[in-house]
């Protein structure tokens, strides 16, 4: 499940602060990415005690994921400070916990109430160190998608299970506000992102069947959901925000598939084409997202599309941070990338001493959290256990 978690803080981070690279031009989205005007370098995050480890998400100076506990015999997620050099296990609200996202203070993610019981969205307090229970809207089940401010949004079921809406939860007030559905109190919805006072996500709608969805546009000040339609055909969804720019992807007239991006000042929406069907996403005026194949980016300004790599193998835009881009390259074996969309930059990560890398998310200086293999414990194998890892920029020599 694709998270998204917005408002990265710019905090102060000493050396992990990236310079500002040498310029280049874009070129055409069949020419070669510009390598080397970063470097990076890899740090091992460590364990809670077991074999294997993975960050998620990262703020500042704050990486969490979750980690394989002593013996392996349970996961918990952690938030490891990159200036202290420490980890810290978050505990459970029972049994196994991952984090999913961090703004600030604030730690989000999902536990395991038992070993065979549901999932429950968690806020941790790292200044407390206090991890609460966000609850549900009163069916057994909620999962975290998004968090900003004080403001924390996701999905959770409502009695008896059969139908599940969005919700957004104060940190406040520690309240859970049920956002409902287009098709009313028995439609079903789902939350994808927040931004300011705007939560964006799917809806089933109004006479129609239950696979059916539009994208929706949630405003917490005025407590109202709009419809943001669709590029002519009977489907739509919304996945994630910036500003007032809400991106997705609709069913056309012709009943195919293309990703959009909708102004929800002016209702202007721009069909962005069948290179943006999946695992779209928006900072500023650029967007991101993927045909199954390959990734590339559109400039909502120029209307300019380029694509984010080689073109070799499949590439997956994890996230966008103004004109940073993160994410993986299966070619055939998949490694971490970084790139830039302003200049064409595009950069493999390292790992640990195996083969392979995975990038999760970037912060507001460019260090980079995800997940990187160790050396392989024989000449047979290319990795061996993945472990939590953050990637450092600096200039190149």
């Amino acid at each position: 499940m694709r998270r998204r978690f917005r408002g990265w803080a710019l905090v102060g981070v000493g050396l992990l602060a990236v310079g500002a690279g040498p310029a280049y031009g874009v070129g055409s989205a069949s020419a070669e990415p510009v390598v080397g005007s970063v470097q990076y370098s890899v740090r091992d995050l460590g364990t809670l005690g077991g074999t294997r480890s993975k960050a998620t998400a990262i703020d500042g100076k704050t990486v969490v994921g979750s980690s394989l506990t002593s013996g392996d015999a349970a996961e918990h997620a952690f938030a490891y400070d990159l200036l202290k050099h420490a980890m810290t296990d978050l505990g459970t609200l029972g049994e196994a916990s991952r984090a999913t996202g961090v703004e600030r203070h604030y730690v989000v993610g999902q536990s395991d109430l038992s070993a065979d019981g549901p999932d429950h969205g968690f806020v941790y307090d790292l200044r407390t160190r206090r991890m609460v229970d966000i609850g549900t809207l009163g069916g057994s089940g909620s999962r975290i998608t998004g968090l900003e401010g004080d403001t924390v949004v996701g999905t959770s079921s409502l009695p008896g299970d059969a139908v599940s809406h969005a919700f957004a939860y104060s940190l406040r007030t520690r309240t859970m506000t049920d956002l409902g559905s287009l098709a009313g109190p028995s439609g079903h919805s789902s939350a994808a992102a927040v931004d300011g006072a705007i939560v964006v996500g799917s809806s089933s709608v109004p006479d129609g069947p239950g696979s059916t969805t539009h994208g929706f546009a949630y405003s917490l000040r005025t407590g109202t959901m709009t419809d943001l339609g669709t590029l002519g055909g009977s489907s739509s969804t919304a996945n994630d925000i910036s500003g007032s720019t809400v991106v997705g992807q609709s069913r056309t007239a012709a009943n195919a598939l293309s990703g959009y991006a909708y102004d929800l000042r002016t209702g202007t929406r721009t069909d962005l084409g069948p290179r943006f069907l999946i695992a779209q996403l928006i900072s500023g005026d650029t967007v991101v997202g993927g045909d199954s194949l390959l990734s590339s980016s559109y400039d909502l300004k120029t209307h300019e599309i380029h694509m984010i790599g080689s073109g070799r193998g499949v590439t997956e835009v994890r996230q966008i941070v103004r004109d940073v881009v993160v994410g993986d390259n299966f070619a055939p074996n998949s490694f971490a990338f970084v790139a830039r969309v302003d200049n064409g930059d595009f950069t493999y990560l390292p790992s640990l001493g195996g083969l392979n890398s995975a990038a999760a998310q970037v912060n507001g200086h460019g260090v980079v959290a995800g997940s990187a293999a160790l050396p392989p414990a024989d000449p047979v194998t290319a990795n061996g256990p993945f472990h939590a890892a953050v990637w450092v920029p600096h200039a190149a020599e």
